[in-house]
């Protein structure tokens, strides 16, 4: 028999207009109780009035109880629709970009809530970050093994995410056999990626129109990159021409990959790299006097939850005021958030801030968001997260 949830009065609304979430609070647990639904079992969602709506796949001890994968009450979740999803997905990447390296599937922007799969050339990497998507592991290896004939699976599934899932973090080779170094290009720049021990699936394609924007405006300029990571933003910096970048991250580990991904482009000469806390190392490089033509900012989330967003905003606006001061007269400060909950008229105010607080005038010159490889679900604003700006920061 199939397990249906029962939806209160009016709750149905997000649904209609096209969200793929429900809420505990909004199910009607006199008709269908939560507490009787196996947890990652696929339910047929029903309408107040008993009019089915779709299919969704269920965690009763979360936040977020049902994600709804079909409006089709008949289909359900399982390796032929993952199968036609993946095609659909490929899709659209394939008219985007001329190389198989991008994000392949954006959870809810690819309708496929929980799951993430970024491509790098032969080797898929994937998160599975919700308990629905965990217990069809098996039918996401078998699809994507048919649809692209991998030479290599990666399950990266250590996302805070399933933390609140409420399952445990793995990360396991679990099809084919991993090539000693994964290599991706992006704007035209070779980067070995660490997959298995770097964050996330190892790579961020989502800053990849953000990065080609800058590097048209780096030619021979002294470039700070802050956050730097795998070097995404600095080696292509170099890449693109710029005389000498300084990548600062506080892991050794991935500072070791940029000297590397240096060298892969014959640009090692013009890249340095600090291993510091990103704010120690603003202090230190302003107390010997250091200036920069151009500085990045890429930091992780400041704001995870809600809750954090007071603490957080501070967090940003502290930054891009120390950042600013290291910037010469006429400089350009990229100031970008990956955090869904920071709203980009409130990054645009940390940065009006610091340009006041410095005393100078700041041009807003670019505004960017995630890759086309990331798709915005226009029902669920939270598939919306990546701000970039580019400002020109100057003294009269």
């Amino acid at each position: 028999m199939t397990e249906r949830l029962r939806l209160k009065k009016n709750a149905d609304r997000r649904l209609k207009a096209g969200h793929l979430w429900l809420y505990s609070n909004e199910i009607d647990t006199q008709e269908t109780p939560l507490k009787g639904v196996e947890p990652g079992a696929q339910a047929v969602i029903e309408a107040a009035n008993g009019k089915p709506m779709g299919i969704a796949y269920i965690n009763p001890n979360s936040l977020i109880c049902a994600r709804v994968v079909s409006r089709d009450v008949n289909v359900r979740l399982d390796r032929s629709l993952l199968v036609h999803r993946f095609n659909q997905a490929l899709a659209l990447r394939e008219r985007l970009f001329d190389k198989p390296f991008y994000r392949l599937v954006f959870g809810e922007g690819d309708l496929l809530p929980g799951l993430i799969v970024d491509r790098f050339g032969d080797v898929l990497v994937v998160q599975l970050n919700t308990l629905g998507m965990e217990r069809l592991g098996e039918e996401v290896v078998a699809a994507l093994d048919k649809v692209f004939k991998p030479r290599a699976i990666v399950f990266k599934n250590d996302s805070s995410g399933r933390r609140q899932e409420q399952l445990e973090s793995h990360v396991e080779v679990v099809h084919g056999e991993l090539p000693e170094r994964i290599l991706l290009e992006e704007n035209g720049v070779r980067f070995a990626v660490p997959v298995v021990n770097g964050q996330k699936t190892g790579w961020f394609y989502d800053h990849r129109a953000n990065r080609a924007w800058l590097n048209g405006l780096v030619d021979d300029k002294r470039v700070l990159d802050l956050y730097s990571y795998v070097g995404g933003w600095g080696v292509q910096a170099a890449a693109h021409g710029a005389a000498e970048v300084l990548c600062i991250d506080r892991s050794g580990e991935a500072l070791e990959q940029v000297a590397e991904n240096a060298a892969l482009n014959g640009v090692d000469d013009r890249v340095a790299i600090g291993e510091a806390d990103v704010f120690e190392a603003l202090a230190s490089l302003k107390a010997d006097g250091e200036q920069f033509d151009v500085v990045i900012l890429d930091p992780p989330a400041f704001i995870k939850k809600r809750k954090d967003i007071p603490n957080g905003e501070r967090a940003y606006a502290r930054l891009n005021r120390e950042a600013m001061r290291l910037l010469g007269r006429d400089g350009l400060l990229l100031s970008a958030s990956c955090s869904m909950h920071l709203t980009p008229e409130r990054l645009v105010e940390c940065v009006r801030g610091a340009v006041r607080h410095q005393d100078r005038h700041g041009q807003i010159i670019y505004q960017g968001g995630q890759g086309a490889d990331h798709p915005v679900h226009p029902s669920i604003p939270e598939t919306a997260y990546l701000k970039a700006l580019g400002v020109r920061v100057f003294r009269d």
